[in-house]
């Protein structure tokens, strides 16, 4: 394979700009339109020639928006499709018997679903029996974390129990120091600290714009929000 020079990447995302910056392709005639997603091809396939690293990620979801955990389990139903061991630990929610949880039980075998919690804050008013709570969660999350079988973590609604004091930042820093080098972990919830934020690798921040909850009055639904 033809090496590519450090300053590779720079260009080619210049170039990848630039080729943004053209006319829309509505607007382009068939042979305007084969040249361009030529070019387009070619500055992806050397983007990609130049991304050779493997490693277990550090994902977080964060954001007043809606679908934090939507988008993780997103990424635990791929991490099933391709075979390998799954766990989740959900830190807030366990009052009720969540949906997915139904869903996944299906993999069994494959996947260790845990929901700890025992709902929203303003449901318990008990904080001691909330961090108790959310230490003993976070202790089983250690014991996955050190556990080199399983591939994807999710620690789900983690983020809330480090906002509230739960949990603290070097607490969870330190249990990700602990995992695997080839082990994927998701933690989301609003809120996530700037020094979890720095560590991770992927982050998403969801921005709410619109929710039918706030502007419209409609309460909480089935397949919508649990």
């Amino acid at each position: 394979m033809t090496s590519i020079p450090p300053h590779a990447s720079t260009e080619l995302d210049a170039a990848a700009a630039s080729l943004t910056a053209e006319s829309t392709e509505s607007s382009l005639s068939a042979d305007q339109y084969k040249r361009k997603m030529a070019r387009r091809k070619e500055v992806q396939q050397q983007r990609l020639a130049e991304r050779t690293v493997e490693k277990g990620l550090i994902i977080v979801h964060t954001g007043n928006g809606k679908g934090k955990t939507t988008a993780a389990l997103g990424i635990v139903l791929r991490s099933l499709g391709h075979g390998y061991r799954v766990a989740i630990i959900q830190f807030i929610k366990g009052a009720w018997e969540p949906a997915e949880k139904a869903v996944f039980d299906r993999w069994a075998g494959q996947l260790d679903f845990h929901a700890l919690g025992e709902g929203f804050t303003w449901e318990t008013q008990d904080r001691d029996r909330d961090i108790a709570k959310a230490t003993a969660a976070w202790e089983m999350a250690r014991t996955y974390l050190r556990n080199p079988a399983y591939r994807t973590i999710l620690l789900d609604e983690v983020n809330i129990a480090l906002k509230h004091g739960f949990l603290t930042v070097d607490q969870v820093l330190a249990g990700l120091a602990e995992k695997s080098p080839d082990t994927h972990v998701i933690l989301t919830g609003r809120g996530a600290p700037p020094a979890l934020i720095e560590q991770a690798d992927l982050v998403t921040e969801m921005k709410l714009i619109k929710h039918p909850f706030r502007e419209q009055g409609v309460k909480a639904q089935p397949g919508i929000e649990f």
